[in-house]
């Protein structure tokens, strides 16, 4: 080439910048890229368009959560609209542990504030498998809001409610209490839970990582309230009745005691009393002979109280009347290898005054006439071996044997109340059969404004002629002259028997009195019965118709009934009967 010419050299001239590939890859490149982006819109295109309701419950899934709108539950409430149960605010504190991120300082101040240890709410926020761990239950509201004014992320409430019994120990037996959750556990909140418990409400939000409701995303179920429970309770008579029961019991050194009065027109069960008791508002250590409803749940051996029962079916019978004599010297009555016995000789005694003197002796030759069928039949028209339908929790039936069964012996001893086992609530209830002429109705734990409508078990007759033998029983000359009651005329019957331990008889006793007043015209039956009294008495005279009086005394001027005896004085010898085991 010549000096100073140039020469044009290509640009894909030079070796290194040579394309070897083949021509069409770009194309093939191209096209990838087009369907990739293709691939990418449709399916967006089909989440945006088809799985709208499958994302929402992805997301529902890692965020949301069903709080739960709790129903308040109902008023449990006495015969006067006095309050015995009812329902306060609280709140539950609970932790999603995935989500809690409270420091060592403030995770102090909650366990302070929850009354846990720190071992405890460790422990507790340590659950990660679980999504809801409750921190504590049923928190006053102040406390609460000392909970939701530290701001943990995690940490969250939840409004509940807590039951509170403004009677405490004194209507325990009958009213019961709740768990937890609310739910009824004893008494008249177990039997009517579905009633007063409602139907709890709900609502679906989703919550961001804090732990805050940001969007409600389903509509609210709304809570239904429970329904109110008027009870037949008259809280002013519990009180007196509760209050009897215990110095009852503390003064005879006794193991146990309860008291019933049952309201003669109605059927109603105006007080139910036990001791021990417990506070329904403090629950942490119960034991089960707190928690024993012995009205209800106990049974025992009647003893005396059943004599009047065996008078009515000879009476019914044609087998004698209340003037019939009954030769009961020596004081003993020996029955094949077994022989029963009175505390004290008597002699002759008219039917009446085998009632009034309580002999063993005399009640039995009148039993050994009748046929074991008939005893038994009568038995369970009055209700014994016979669960009561009070619609209440632990009620029990008792134990009699079939009639078939029966030796001599056997019918002789059940005559007066032993070889049978009955429940308190089904001894006051047989008595009504005497105060309403003959006529068993049933009772009621709720209150009811009309009389109740029963069944004729006896005559009117009977029934008269055995109330004036109880009259009598009650009086001066019988086992129980300490059931008087000044002013008024009393009838019922004392009953004191020994206590079957293991199949055998053992040396304790229980000691019983069931009555009724005015004996002119009945308003209510008391039946009390003392466990195992221990400070030097155990007749049902001596134990249990004082607590009959105080109890029966003091419901009369409750209920302000006009006395039946005005100015006659209460009257009781020195050397009074008591009654025959």
């Amino acid at each position: 080439m010549a000096r100073g010419s140039t020469r044009t050299v290509g640009y894909g001239a030079n070796p290194l910048l040579q394309v070897r590939m083949p021509a069409y890859r770009s194309g093939v490149m191209l096209a990838l890229m087009a369907f990739a982006f293709m691939a990418l819109a449709v399916r967006a295109i089909y989440l945006q368009a088809f799985s709208d309701d499958y994302l929402r419950e992805q997301g529902e899934s890692r965020y949301g959560r069903t709080l739960i709108l709790p129903a308040s539950r109902g008023k449990i409430l006495d015969r006067n609209g006095n309050v015995l149960a009812a329902s306060l605010p609280a709140y539950a504190v609970w932790a999603d542990p995935d989500q809690t991120e409270a420091k060592p300082g403030e995770l102090r101040q909650l366990g302070k504030l929850l009354a846990l240890k720190p071992s405890v709410l460790r422990g507790k926020l340590n659950e990660t498998e679980r999504t809801l761990v409750y921190l504590r239950r049923q928190l006053e509201p102040e406390v609460a809001d000392k909970v939701r004014a530290l701001k943990l992320p995690g940490i969250n409430l939840q409004r509940e409610y807590k039951r509170h019994y403004p009677e405490g120990e004194t209507v325990a037996h009958i009213v019961g209490f709740t768990n937890v959750d609310d739910l009824g556990q004893e008494g008249m909140e177990l039997a009517r839970n579905r009633q007063l418990a409602g139907q709890t409400g709900s609502r679906r939000v989703i919550k961001d990582r804090l732990g805050r409701v940001i969007e409600d995303v389903r509509a609210v179920r709304e809570p239904h309230d429970g329904s109110d429970i008027v009870l037949a309770i008259d809280s002013r008579m519990q009180f007196l009745a509760f209050d009897a029961l215990r110095d009852a019991v503390k003064e005879h050194r006794a193991k146990a005691g309860a008291v019933v009065v049952v309201d003669v027109l109605t059927g109603e069960i105006l007080a139910l009393a036990n001791w021990p008791t417990y506070n329904p508002n403090l629950r942490s250590r119960l034991s089960g002979v707190q928690l024993r409803n012995r009205v209800i749940t106990d049974t025992f051996e009647p003893g005396s109280t059943m004599k009047p029962f065996t008078a009515a079916l000879a009476l019914e019978l044609g087998k004698a009347n209340p003037l019939t004599v009954i030769q009961t010297a020596p004081g003993k009555l020996t029955i094949g290898s077994a022989t029963i016995g009175d505390a004290h000789p008597h002699g002759a005694l008219t039917l009446e005054e085998v009632i009034e003197k309580s002999s063993n002796v005399g009640i039995a030759k009148l039993a050994l006439q009748m046929k074991p069928k008939e005893m038994w039949e009568f038995f369970a028209a009055l209700g014994f071996g016979q669960v009561p339908q009070l619609g209440f929790p632990g009620a029990v039936a008792g134990r009699v044997r079939p009639y078939r069964n029966w030796r001599p012996i056997e019918q002789a001893t059940m005559s007066y109340g032993h070889g049978i086992s009955v429940s308190l609530i089904q001894l006051a209830r047989a008595y009504l059969v005497f105060a309403r002429d003959g006529v068993l109705p049933p009772l009621s734990v709720t209150r009811s404004d009309t009389p109740a409508v029963g069944a004729r078990v006896i005559s009117q007759k009977t029934a008269l002629a055995v109330r004036r033998m109880l009259e009598m029983a009650a009086g001066p000359n019988g086992t129980a002259p300490r059931a008087q009651i000044a002013g008024y005329r009393v009838a019922g019957k004392t009953g004191t028997a020994l206590k079957i331990e293991n199949g055998k008889y053992v040396k304790k006793y229980v000691a019983s009195f069931v009555g009724f007043v005015p004996a002119s015209a009945p308003r209510i039956i008391v039946a009390a019965m003392i466990d195992e009294p221990n400070a030097g008495k155990h007749y049902g005279g001596e134990v249990a118709a004082p607590l009959f009086s105080r109890v029966a005394g003091e419901a009369m001027r409750v209920l302000q009934v006009e006395p039946d005896a005005p100015g006659v004085a209460v009257v009781i010898p020195a050397n009074s009967v008591v009654e025959s085991m």
